[in-house]
């Protein structure tokens, strides 16, 4: 889908698209769509909303029907909901509802980071998923990441050190060089470490646009749990906002 997607973000809401793998099959309502259908439309408006958050723009409940299921409007709700948890997991966007029940929709960038405003380039959605899981796993191994666990976890997305990325290049340098020239991870030698060893913690623009608590919903989100479900988390979570709110009110 990503890659897909950055071929067409120029070229603004079509009704017609080609059939891509959804990752979701499963479906239910009054009447089961064909499942050709079913890809048909949710890619449709997985495209659809990619380009209005491109384009910073809000849509509507009536927008989302005319552009992407005329002919379906009572699977509406089924087709929403994947295509939210397909955002979700797979670009860090996340659909929020403006004044309900309005049937207006801002679409928000996970963990409120802003790297593909920085960037904007036509993979700069899909990169910023990327820093966000890099992100989550710090905060998870005690909010510093060896480099082994942080390869790990890009292993598991098929992203490898020295192998070439259709979506981030060269992935060494984008996340040894550029997230951290961007600021937001940083990338050192582990002290006394003999050979060097290195790890990665968050920078300082990740600490300025982001909290360890939006970091553990987000990852409970993911997972289907609740986020007092990981307690050490929690509790370090919880703390760091404490910690933060106090020092905004010391500096009122």
């Amino acid at each position: 889908m990503a890659s897909n997607y950055n071929g067409q973000s120029g070229q603004g809401p079509s009704k017609e698209h080609e059939e891509r793998p959804c990752p979701s099959q499963d479906q239910e309502g009054p009447q089961a769509l064909p499942l050709e259908v079913l890809h048909k439309k949710i890619d449709a408006l997985v495209d659809f909303l990619l380009y209005k958050y491109s384009n910073k723009e809000l849509t509507t409940k009536a927008e989302m029907l005319y552009f992407c299921m005329q002919d379906y409007p009572e699977h509406f709700s089924v087709i929403f909901n994947k295509v939210s948890d397909c955002l979700y997991m797979v670009f860090g966007i996340d659909i929020k509802e403006v004044d309900p029940p309005g049937d207006v929709y801002a679409l928000l960038p996970v963990l409120g980071l802003t790297y593909n405003e920085i960037v904007g380039d036509d993979h700069s959605i899909a990169k910023t998923s990327l820093l966000i899981m890099i992100i989550t796993v710090i905060f998870r191994t005690g909010n510093c990441a060896s480099e082994e666990v942080v390869w790990l976890a890009l292993n598991r997305m098929q992203v490898y050190d020295g192998v070439q990325h259709l979506i981030y290049g060269d992935p060494r340098k984008f996340i040894t060089e550029d997230l951290v020239q961007e600021g937001y991870l940083e990338y050192r030698q582990v002290p006394n470490s003999d050979p060097p060893c290195y790890e990665f913690l968050w920078g300082p623009r990740t600490h300025a646009e982001t909290t360890k608590m939006k970091v553990l919903e987000h990852l409970a989100k993911v997972n289907r749990r609740d986020p007092w479900s990981y307690p050490l988390l929690y509790e370090e979570a919880l703390r760091d906002q404490q910690e933060a709110a106090h020092a905004r009110g010391v500096g009122l």
